[in-house]
Protein backbone atom coordinates (compact mmCIF):
# COMPACT_ATOMS: atom_id res chain seq x y z
CA UNK A 1 0.00 0.00 0.00
CA UNK A 2 2.24 2.87 0.26
CA UNK A 3 3.78 5.51 2.08
CA UNK A 4 2.60 8.61 0.44
CA UNK A 5 -0.16 8.79 -2.10
CA UNK A 6 -3.53 7.39 -2.90
CA UNK A 7 -1.94 4.66 -4.98
CA UNK A 8 0.48 3.56 -2.31
CA UNK A 9 -0.74 0.47 -0.69
CA UNK A 10 1.87 0.48 2.00
CA UNK A 11 2.61 4.13 1.87
CA UNK A 12 5.03 5.31 4.59
CA UNK A 13 3.92 8.80 5.15
CA UNK A 14 1.54 11.21 3.90
CA UNK A 15 3.77 12.15 1.65
CA UNK A 16 0.70 10.22 1.43
CA UNK A 17 2.29 11.69 3.34
CA UNK A 18 2.83 9.60 5.86
CA UNK A 19 2.05 7.06 3.58
CA UNK A 20 2.73 6.71 3.58
CA UNK A 21 1.78 5.06 3.64
CA UNK A 22 1.69 4.69 4.91
CA UNK A 23 -2.59 3.50 7.94
CA UNK A 24 -4.89 4.13 10.88
CA UNK A 25 -5.42 4.09 14.53
CA UNK A 26 -8.71 3.42 16.15
CA UNK A 27 -10.69 5.05 18.86
CA UNK A 28 -14.04 5.18 20.54
CA UNK A 29 -16.75 4.05 18.16
CA UNK A 30 -20.41 4.91 18.39
CA UNK A 31 -22.79 2.10 19.24
CA UNK A 32 -25.34 2.79 16.53
CA UNK A 33 -24.89 4.98 13.47
CA UNK A 34 -21.46 6.29 14.40
CA UNK A 35 -18.13 5.66 12.72
CA UNK A 36 -17.82 2.20 14.22
CA UNK A 37 -19.82 -0.92 13.45
CA UNK A 38 -23.51 -1.08 14.15
CA UNK A 39 -26.07 -3.70 15.02
CA UNK A 40 -29.09 -4.20 12.80
CA UNK A 41 -31.96 -6.63 12.80
CA UNK A 42 -32.17 -9.17 9.97
CA UNK A 43 -34.07 -12.31 9.11
CA UNK A 44 -31.65 -14.41 11.14
CA UNK A 45 -31.83 -12.09 14.12
CA UNK A 46 -29.36 -9.57 15.38
CA UNK A 47 -26.48 -8.89 13.01
CA UNK A 48 -23.31 -6.98 13.76
CA UNK A 49 -21.68 -4.72 11.20
CA UNK A 50 -17.92 -4.28 11.45
CA UNK A 51 -16.42 -1.38 9.47
CA UNK A 52 -12.96 -1.50 7.93
CA UNK A 53 -11.27 1.73 6.81
CA UNK A 54 -8.70 1.79 4.00
CA UNK A 55 -7.31 4.21 1.44
CA UNK A 56 -6.76 2.30 -1.81
CA UNK A 57 -9.57 1.43 -4.20
CA UNK A 58 -7.69 -1.51 -5.78
CA UNK A 59 -7.26 -3.16 -2.40
CA UNK A 60 -10.82 -2.28 -1.43
CA UNK A 61 -12.08 -4.58 -4.19
CA UNK A 62 -9.99 -7.44 -2.83
CA UNK A 63 -11.21 -6.86 0.72
CA UNK A 64 -14.83 -6.72 -0.40
CA UNK A 65 -14.41 -10.14 -2.02
CA UNK A 66 -12.73 -11.50 1.09
CA UNK A 67 -15.41 -10.19 3.42
CA UNK A 68 -18.17 -11.62 1.23
CA UNK A 69 -16.74 -15.07 1.93
CA UNK A 70 -16.20 -14.23 5.60
CA UNK A 71 -19.85 -13.26 6.03
CA UNK A 72 -20.93 -16.46 4.29
CA UNK A 73 -19.06 -18.36 7.01
CA UNK A 74 -20.17 -15.94 9.74
CA UNK A 75 -23.75 -14.95 8.88
CA UNK A 76 -24.16 -12.97 12.09
CA UNK A 77 -21.42 -10.50 11.03
CA UNK A 78 -21.47 -8.11 8.07
CA UNK A 79 -18.25 -6.34 7.12
CA UNK A 80 -18.34 -2.98 5.35
CA UNK A 81 -15.27 -1.33 3.84
CA UNK A 82 -14.94 2.45 4.08
CA UNK A 83 -12.71 4.16 1.50
CA UNK A 84 -10.98 7.36 2.62
CA UNK A 85 -8.61 8.82 -0.01
CA UNK A 86 -4.96 8.91 0.97
CA UNK A 87 -4.83 12.69 0.58
CA UNK A 88 -6.93 13.20 3.72
CA UNK A 89 -6.77 9.74 5.31
CA UNK A 90 -4.62 10.74 8.27
CA UNK A 91 -6.28 14.08 8.98
CA UNK A 92 -9.70 12.42 8.95
CA UNK A 93 -8.44 9.60 11.14
CA UNK A 94 -7.22 12.03 13.79
CA UNK A 95 -10.51 13.90 13.68
CA UNK A 96 -12.56 10.71 13.90
CA UNK A 97 -10.49 9.37 16.76
CA UNK A 98 -10.96 12.63 18.65
CA UNK A 99 -14.67 12.63 17.91
CA UNK A 100 -15.24 8.99 18.77
CA UNK A 101 -16.11 8.05 15.19
CA UNK A 102 -13.25 5.75 14.21
CA UNK A 103 -14.04 2.50 12.42
CA UNK A 104 -13.74 -0.90 14.07
CA UNK A 105 -10.69 -1.79 11.96
CA UNK A 106 -8.36 0.44 9.98
CA UNK A 107 -5.30 -0.05 7.85
CA UNK A 108 -2.24 1.45 9.54
CA UNK A 109 1.32 2.28 8.53
CA UNK A 110 4.57 2.30 10.47
CA UNK A 111 4.92 6.04 10.76
CA UNK A 112 1.63 6.44 12.60
CA UNK A 113 0.84 3.41 14.73
CA UNK A 114 2.94 4.21 17.81
CA UNK A 115 1.06 7.43 18.51
CA UNK A 116 -2.24 5.54 18.50
CA UNK A 117 -0.81 2.71 20.59
CA UNK A 118 0.51 5.20 23.15
CA UNK A 119 -2.90 6.84 23.42
CA UNK A 120 -4.64 3.52 24.10
CA UNK A 121 -6.63 3.43 20.85
CA UNK A 122 -5.30 0.16 19.43
CA UNK A 123 -6.28 -3.38 20.28
CA UNK A 124 -3.33 -5.60 21.24
CA UNK A 125 -2.88 -8.56 18.92
CA UNK A 126 -2.44 -11.11 21.66
CA UNK A 127 -2.93 -14.81 22.31
CA UNK A 128 -6.21 -14.95 20.39
CA UNK A 129 -4.07 -14.81 17.24
CA UNK A 130 -1.46 -17.43 18.14
CA UNK A 131 -2.62 -19.87 15.47
CA UNK A 132 -2.23 -17.24 12.73
CA UNK A 133 1.00 -15.56 13.86
CA UNK A 134 3.33 -18.33 12.68
CA UNK A 135 2.29 -17.58 9.09
CA UNK A 136 2.99 -13.84 9.20
CA UNK A 137 6.00 -12.22 7.53
CA UNK A 138 8.62 -11.74 10.26
CA UNK A 139 9.61 -8.22 9.26
CA UNK A 140 5.96 -7.13 9.45
CA UNK A 141 5.61 -8.51 12.95
CA UNK A 142 8.84 -6.83 14.06
CA UNK A 143 7.87 -3.52 12.49
CA UNK A 144 4.63 -3.33 14.49
CA UNK A 145 5.87 -4.75 17.78
CA UNK A 146 6.21 -1.90 20.26
CA UNK A 147 6.87 -2.01 23.99
CA UNK A 148 6.76 -5.78 23.85
CA UNK A 149 3.31 -5.97 22.23
CA UNK A 150 2.06 -6.46 18.67
CA UNK A 151 -0.39 -3.79 17.55
CA UNK A 152 -1.61 -4.94 14.16
CA UNK A 153 -2.39 -7.92 11.95
CA UNK A 154 0.04 -7.97 8.98
CA UNK A 155 -1.76 -7.35 5.69
CA UNK A 156 0.48 -6.03 2.93
CA UNK A 157 4.20 -5.96 2.42
CA UNK A 158 6.01 -3.99 -0.24
CA UNK A 159 9.11 -6.07 -0.60
CA UNK A 160 11.79 -3.61 -1.61
CA UNK A 161 12.03 -0.74 -4.11
CA UNK A 162 12.95 -1.24 -7.78
CA UNK A 163 12.76 0.68 -11.08
CA UNK A 164 9.98 0.39 -13.65
CA UNK A 165 11.29 1.28 -17.08
CA UNK A 166 9.92 2.01 -20.54
CA UNK A 167 11.62 -0.59 -22.75
CA UNK A 168 11.41 1.42 -25.96
CA UNK A 169 12.84 4.62 -24.46
CA UNK A 170 15.64 2.75 -22.71
CA UNK A 171 16.58 0.80 -25.84
CA UNK A 172 16.56 3.94 -28.00
CA UNK A 173 18.96 5.63 -25.58
CA UNK A 174 21.23 2.58 -25.32
CA UNK A 175 21.03 2.57 -21.53
CA UNK A 176 21.68 -0.58 -19.46
CA UNK A 177 19.27 -0.33 -16.52
CA UNK A 178 20.48 -3.54 -14.87
CA UNK A 179 23.64 -2.09 -13.32
CA UNK A 180 22.94 1.58 -12.57
CA UNK A 181 24.90 3.18 -9.74
CA UNK A 182 24.82 6.53 -8.01
CA UNK A 183 27.69 8.14 -6.15
CA UNK A 184 28.58 11.64 -4.86
CA UNK A 185 31.93 10.97 -6.58
CA UNK A 186 31.06 11.65 -10.23
CA UNK A 187 33.81 9.31 -11.44
CA UNK A 188 31.95 6.36 -9.88
CA UNK A 189 28.45 7.41 -10.94
CA UNK A 190 26.42 6.11 -13.90
CA UNK A 191 22.90 7.26 -13.02
CA UNK A 192 23.38 10.90 -14.03
CA UNK A 193 24.76 10.02 -17.47
CA UNK A 194 22.00 7.48 -18.05
CA UNK A 195 19.18 9.80 -17.05
CA UNK A 196 20.61 12.60 -19.20
CA UNK A 197 20.45 10.31 -22.23
CA UNK A 198 16.85 9.51 -21.31
CA UNK A 199 15.72 13.14 -20.95
CA UNK A 200 14.64 15.01 -24.09
CA UNK A 201 13.38 18.47 -25.01
CA UNK A 202 10.82 19.44 -27.64
CA UNK A 203 13.50 19.48 -30.35
CA UNK A 204 14.59 15.93 -29.54
CA UNK A 205 17.87 16.99 -27.89
CA UNK A 206 18.90 14.98 -24.84
CA UNK A 207 20.09 16.55 -21.59
CA UNK A 208 23.69 15.68 -22.40
CA UNK A 209 23.65 17.48 -25.77
CA UNK A 210 24.46 21.11 -26.59
CA UNK A 211 21.41 23.34 -26.88
CA UNK A 212 19.21 21.18 -24.64
CA UNK A 213 16.25 23.31 -23.51
CA UNK A 214 15.40 22.41 -19.91
CA UNK A 215 12.32 24.63 -20.13
CA UNK A 216 10.73 22.45 -22.82
CA UNK A 217 11.24 18.90 -21.63
CA UNK A 218 8.96 16.33 -23.27
CA UNK A 219 10.55 13.20 -21.80
CA UNK A 220 11.98 12.89 -18.30
CA UNK A 221 14.74 10.46 -17.45
CA UNK A 222 13.89 9.71 -13.82
CA UNK A 223 11.51 10.51 -10.96
CA UNK A 224 13.86 12.15 -8.45
CA UNK A 225 11.53 13.84 -5.96
CA UNK A 226 10.58 14.35 -2.34
CA UNK A 227 9.24 10.81 -2.06
CA UNK A 228 10.23 9.17 1.21
CA UNK A 229 9.47 5.56 0.37
CA UNK A 230 10.41 5.40 -3.29
CA UNK A 231 13.31 7.85 -3.41
CA UNK A 232 15.11 9.57 -0.60
CA UNK A 233 14.98 6.88 2.10
CA UNK A 234 16.77 4.50 -0.27
CA UNK A 235 19.40 7.07 -1.23
CA UNK A 236 20.04 7.77 2.45
CA UNK A 237 20.42 4.07 3.22
CA UNK A 238 22.66 3.35 0.26
CA UNK A 239 25.04 6.12 1.35
CA UNK A 240 25.26 4.81 4.91
CA UNK A 241 23.04 7.51 6.38
CA UNK A 242 20.06 7.49 8.72
CA UNK A 243 16.73 9.24 8.95
CA UNK A 244 16.03 8.34 12.56
CA UNK A 245 18.33 7.42 15.42
CA UNK A 246 16.22 6.05 18.26
CA UNK A 247 13.67 8.71 19.20
CA UNK A 248 15.58 11.46 17.41
CA UNK A 249 15.54 12.48 13.76
CA UNK A 250 19.03 12.32 12.28
CA UNK A 251 18.77 13.13 8.58
CA UNK A 252 21.25 16.03 8.57
CA UNK A 253 24.38 13.87 8.89
CA UNK A 254 27.07 14.15 6.22
CA UNK A 255 25.97 10.87 4.62
CA UNK A 256 22.31 11.84 4.48
CA UNK A 257 23.13 15.36 3.29
CA UNK A 258 25.13 13.93 0.38
CA UNK A 259 22.17 11.76 -0.56
CA UNK A 260 19.72 14.66 -0.51
CA UNK A 261 22.13 16.87 -2.45
CA UNK A 262 22.43 14.23 -5.15
CA UNK A 263 18.64 13.97 -5.54
CA UNK A 264 18.15 17.73 -5.60
CA UNK A 265 20.91 18.08 -8.21
CA UNK A 266 19.11 15.59 -10.46
CA UNK A 267 16.14 17.98 -10.40
CA UNK A 268 17.65 21.45 -10.32
CA UNK A 269 21.12 21.03 -11.84
CA UNK A 270 20.96 18.12 -14.27
CA UNK A 271 17.28 18.72 -15.17
CA UNK A 272 16.53 15.01 -15.63
CA UNK A 273 13.51 14.94 -13.30
CA UNK A 274 10.35 17.08 -13.04
CA UNK A 275 10.39 20.24 -10.98
CA UNK A 276 9.47 19.89 -7.33
CA UNK A 277 6.73 22.42 -8.09
CA UNK A 278 4.96 19.48 -9.73
CA UNK A 279 5.94 16.69 -7.33
CA UNK A 280 6.23 18.18 -3.82
CA UNK A 281 2.51 17.96 -3.16
CA UNK A 282 1.41 15.53 -5.88
CA UNK A 283 2.64 12.03 -5.13
CA UNK A 284 1.10 10.69 -8.34
CA UNK A 285 2.66 13.16 -10.79
CA UNK A 286 5.72 11.08 -11.68
CA UNK A 287 3.73 7.87 -11.92
CA UNK A 288 1.30 9.52 -14.31
CA UNK A 289 4.17 10.88 -16.43
CA UNK A 290 5.57 7.36 -16.68
CA UNK A 291 2.19 5.90 -17.65
CA UNK A 292 1.84 8.55 -20.36
CA UNK A 293 5.19 7.54 -21.86
CA UNK A 294 6.80 10.82 -20.75
CA UNK A 295 9.26 9.32 -18.25
CA UNK A 296 11.77 6.54 -18.90
CA UNK A 297 12.62 5.37 -15.37
CA UNK A 298 10.12 5.30 -12.52
CA UNK A 299 11.55 4.16 -9.19
CA UNK A 300 8.81 2.82 -6.94
CA UNK A 301 7.50 -0.22 -5.12
CA UNK A 302 5.11 -3.13 -5.48
CA UNK A 303 2.35 -0.76 -4.44
CA UNK A 304 2.43 0.65 -7.98
CA UNK A 305 2.70 -2.66 -9.86
CA UNK A 306 -1.03 -2.92 -10.52
CA UNK A 307 -1.21 0.74 -11.52
CA UNK A 308 1.62 0.30 -14.04
CA UNK A 309 0.22 -2.94 -15.39
CA UNK A 310 -3.26 -1.48 -15.85
CA UNK A 311 -2.17 1.94 -17.07
CA UNK A 312 0.87 1.47 -19.31
CA UNK A 313 0.17 1.07 -23.03
CA UNK A 314 3.82 0.33 -23.85
CA UNK A 315 6.25 -2.48 -23.10
CA UNK A 316 7.81 -2.08 -19.68
CA UNK A 317 10.09 -3.97 -17.35
CA UNK A 318 11.42 -3.91 -13.80
CA UNK A 319 15.09 -3.26 -13.04
CA UNK A 320 17.08 -3.35 -9.78
CA UNK A 321 17.36 -0.34 -7.50
CA UNK A 322 20.46 1.75 -8.40
CA UNK A 323 23.32 0.90 -6.04
CA UNK A 324 24.95 3.61 -3.95
CA UNK A 325 28.34 3.72 -2.20
CA UNK A 326 27.05 1.16 0.32
CA UNK A 327 25.27 -0.92 -2.30
CA UNK A 328 21.58 -1.08 -3.12
CA UNK A 329 19.83 -0.42 0.19
CA UNK A 330 16.05 -0.44 0.06
CA UNK A 331 13.38 0.60 2.49
CA UNK A 332 11.00 -2.23 3.39
CA UNK A 333 7.56 -1.45 4.65
CA UNK A 334 4.39 -3.26 5.61
CA UNK A 335 0.81 -2.33 6.37
CA UNK A 336 -1.29 -3.84 9.14
CA UNK A 337 -4.93 -3.90 10.13
CA UNK A 338 -5.45 -2.43 13.57
CA UNK A 339 -8.43 -2.98 15.84
CA UNK A 340 -10.28 -0.21 17.63
CA UNK A 341 -9.67 -0.81 21.33
CA UNK A 342 -12.97 0.92 22.14
CA UNK A 343 -15.11 -0.64 19.45
CA UNK A 344 -18.61 -1.51 20.58
CA UNK A 345 -18.12 -4.88 18.88
CA UNK A 346 -14.95 -6.33 20.33
CA UNK A 347 -15.71 -10.00 19.68
CA UNK A 348 -16.81 -9.44 16.09
CA UNK A 349 -13.81 -7.20 15.44
CA UNK A 350 -11.44 -9.90 16.69
CA UNK A 351 -13.09 -12.47 14.41
CA UNK A 352 -12.62 -10.21 11.39
CA UNK A 353 -9.00 -9.53 12.33
CA UNK A 354 -8.38 -13.27 12.69
CA UNK A 355 -9.84 -13.76 9.21
CA UNK A 356 -7.55 -11.04 7.84
CA UNK A 357 -4.57 -12.77 9.41
CA UNK A 358 -5.37 -16.15 7.89
CA UNK A 359 -4.26 -17.56 4.56
CA UNK A 360 -7.91 -18.02 3.60
CA UNK A 361 -8.77 -14.38 4.23
CA UNK A 362 -5.59 -12.90 2.79
CA UNK A 363 -5.49 -14.80 -0.48
CA UNK A 364 -7.96 -12.33 -2.01
CA UNK A 365 -5.39 -9.52 -1.65
CA UNK A 366 -2.86 -11.27 -3.86
CA UNK A 367 -5.37 -12.87 -6.22
CA UNK A 368 -5.95 -9.59 -8.08
CA UNK A 369 -2.28 -8.61 -8.03
CA UNK A 370 -2.98 -5.42 -6.11
CA UNK A 371 -0.60 -6.14 -3.25
CA UNK A 372 1.64 -8.83 -1.78
CA UNK A 373 0.01 -10.41 1.29
CA UNK A 374 2.01 -10.31 4.51
CA UNK A 375 0.58 -13.75 5.29
CA UNK A 376 3.21 -16.04 3.81
CA UNK A 377 1.01 -18.91 2.68
CA UNK A 378 -1.27 -16.47 0.86
CA UNK A 379 1.52 -15.12 -1.35
CA UNK A 380 1.14 -17.84 -3.98
CA UNK A 381 -1.98 -16.10 -5.23
CA UNK A 382 0.02 -12.94 -5.92
CA UNK A 383 2.82 -14.76 -7.72
CA UNK A 384 0.36 -16.75 -9.80
CA UNK A 385 -1.48 -13.63 -10.87
CA UNK A 386 1.64 -11.89 -12.16
CA UNK A 387 3.04 -15.02 -13.76
CA UNK A 388 -0.16 -15.14 -15.75
CA UNK A 389 0.48 -11.57 -16.87
CA UNK A 390 4.03 -12.35 -17.97
CA UNK A 391 5.45 -10.05 -15.27
CA UNK A 392 8.42 -10.95 -13.07
CA UNK A 393 8.28 -8.96 -9.81
CA UNK A 394 11.38 -10.62 -8.32
CA UNK A 395 13.50 -7.40 -8.29
CA UNK A 396 11.29 -6.19 -5.45
CA UNK A 397 11.81 -9.41 -3.49
CA UNK A 398 15.57 -9.33 -4.10
CA UNK A 399 15.75 -5.76 -2.84
CA UNK A 400 13.97 -6.80 0.36
CA UNK A 401 16.32 -9.73 0.83
CA UNK A 402 19.40 -7.51 0.64
CA UNK A 403 20.50 -4.66 2.90
CA UNK A 404 17.50 -2.61 4.02
CA UNK A 405 16.70 0.57 5.89
CA UNK A 406 13.70 0.44 8.19
CA UNK A 407 10.68 2.62 7.54
CA UNK A 408 9.98 5.58 9.87
CA UNK A 409 8.70 4.47 13.26
CA UNK A 410 8.91 7.56 15.48
CA UNK A 411 5.74 7.89 17.54
CA UNK A 412 5.71 11.63 16.85
CA UNK A 413 6.35 11.31 13.13
CA UNK A 414 3.23 13.18 12.07
CA UNK A 415 4.08 16.20 14.20
CA UNK A 416 7.70 16.06 13.06
CA UNK A 417 6.72 15.80 9.41
CA UNK A 418 4.45 18.83 9.71
CA UNK A 419 7.53 20.71 10.92
CA UNK A 420 10.12 19.49 8.41
CA UNK A 421 7.95 19.16 5.29
CA UNK A 422 7.75 22.90 4.47
CA UNK A 423 11.54 23.12 4.69
CA UNK A 424 11.95 20.04 2.52
CA UNK A 425 9.66 21.70 -0.02
CA UNK A 426 12.05 24.63 -0.29
CA UNK A 427 15.10 22.36 -0.48
CA UNK A 428 13.70 20.31 -3.34
CA UNK A 429 12.61 23.47 -5.16
CA UNK A 430 16.23 24.62 -5.03
CA UNK A 431 15.30 27.68 -3.00
CA UNK A 432 17.20 26.63 0.10
CA UNK A 433 20.71 25.26 0.55
CA UNK A 434 20.58 21.52 1.15
CA UNK A 435 22.97 21.31 4.12
CA UNK A 436 21.69 24.29 6.09
CA UNK A 437 18.12 23.44 5.17
CA UNK A 438 18.47 19.90 6.52
CA UNK A 439 20.00 21.26 9.73
CA UNK A 440 16.96 23.49 10.18
CA UNK A 441 14.54 20.73 9.21
CA UNK A 442 16.12 18.26 11.62
CA UNK A 443 16.00 20.76 14.48
CA UNK A 444 12.36 21.54 13.73
CA UNK A 445 11.48 17.84 13.54
CA UNK A 446 13.12 17.02 16.86
CA UNK A 447 11.50 20.02 18.54
CA UNK A 448 8.09 18.95 17.27
CA UNK A 449 8.77 15.40 18.49
CA UNK A 450 9.73 16.64 21.94
CA UNK A 451 13.41 15.91 21.37
CA UNK A 452 14.60 19.49 20.87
Amino acid sequence: MALFSRSRLTGLVAVAAGAVLALTGCSPAANDGGGGGSASSGASGQKTTVTVRLWDNQVQKAYDASFKEFSAKNPDITVKTVLVPWANYWDKLRADVSGGNADDISLMNASNFKAYADSGNLMEIGTAFDSEKKDWVDSSVQQYTYQGKLWGVPQLTDGGIAVYYNKKLVQQAGVDVSTLTWNPDASKDTLVAATKKLTKDAAGRTADQPGFDAGKVTQWGYNASQDLQAIYYNFIGSNGGKFEDGDRFAFASDESTQAFQYIVDLITKHKVAPSAANTNDNGDFARDQFLQGKMALFQSGLYNLKNVSDGATFDWGIAPLPAGPKGAVSVVNSVVAVGNAKSAHQDATIKVLQWLGSAEGSRFIGAEGAALPAVKSAQDSFNAYWKGKGVDPTPFAKAAEGDVIQAPSNAKFQAAQAAFHPIFNEIFLGRRDVASGLDAAEAAANKAAGQG
